[in-house]
């Protein structure tokens, strides 16, 4: 292959329209307001203008022709195969709060997110991760009650 092929463009188009996704998307949402006179918006447009700007960023790098390998501190292999199975348990993590914190609450949602990811991580405990993921759902859950941020029921509703 030619350098010119190996270079990551996607990836950084990629980059740059998620952040506008996200820009877009948080300027139709409450910029002021609530408990820290921050509405939910504001954070959501920060976090997408910084994905256009670090995807920009990444363009100039690609057409410089900078190289992208690993560190030595990052103790990673520049030739290792992805790991489809991985991936797939870690888009899965982040997509079930889609689907299911309607229905069974943040912290089941929660514990089914963090199993998952940890899972994609290589961890074997199963049960070890849905009891840490729920203690973490709960305090989570609890703690933005106390704040005044309603995430939603708890836990499903009774006789479901």
């Amino acid at each position: 292959m030619t350098p010119k092929t190996q270079r990551p463009w996607w990836l950084g188009l990629l980059v740059v329209a998620i952040g506008l996704l996200w820009f877009f998307q948080g300027r139709g949402l409450p910029q002021l307001g609530g408990y820290a006179a921050l509405g939910p918006g504001f954070f959501v447009t920060v976090v997408g203008g910084l994905l256009v700007l670090f995807g920009v960023i990444l363009l100039v790098q690609i057409v410089r022709g900078e190289k992208f390998e690993p560190q030595e501190s990052e103790d990673a292999q520049a030739d290792a195969r992805t790991s489809w199975p991985s991936l797939l348990w870690a888009a899965a993590g982040a997509a079930v709060p889609l689907l299911t914190m309607q229905p069974l609450g943040f912290p089941v949602t929660a514990m089914a997110s963090f199993a998952m990811v940890t899972r994609a991580f290589g961890s074997r405990r199963i049960l070890l991760d849905c009891v840490i993921g729920l203690i973490l759902g709960i305090v989570c859950w609890l703690g933005f009650s106390r704040l005044g941020v309603n995430l939603g029921q708890a836990f499903p509703p009774a006789g479901w």
